[in-house]
């Protein structure tokens, strides 16, 4: 499948709809997801155009993986949700229609501020 340039993430970080932004840095954007599920909802998108996980792994950059794994930590360390505030988060990435993504551009949910449930309903 070929990267969609059109979807909402990439017109969000293009700078074409404005998005409530949390963090950004040369590798990630983090924002509130706008219609949230918990307390506590953000996303965390890389930069670069990935529809998915599997797409992600197979053809970022060392710095890119990094970048996202920090990116997703600071961000809930920002939003004071992780481990190191004595705080529970969940970080979700869905992949593909079946696995239940939406947007075909990578992005983690982080989920957090209460209890967030069961992982798979």
């Amino acid at each position: 499948m070929k990267y969609d340039e059109k979807n909402i993430f990439a017109k969000i970080l293009r700078g074409e709809i404005p998005c409530k932004k949390i963090y950004e840095d040369d590798f990630v954007l983090s924002f509130h997801d706008i219609n949230p599920q918990k307390k506590i909802h953000a996303l965390v998108i890389p930069k670069g155009n990935y529809i998915d996980l599997d797409d992600f792994s197979k053809n970022a950059s060392p710095d890119e993986m990094v970048g996202l794994i920090k990116g997703i930590s600071f961000v809930a360390k920002k939003l004071g949700i992780s481990a190191d505030v004595g705080k529970v988060y969940r970080a979700l990435a869905n992949i593909s229609e079946h696995g239940g993504q939406e947007v075909p551009h990578l992005h983690f949910h982080l989920f957090g501020g209460e209890k967030v449930g069961k992982m798979v309903e």
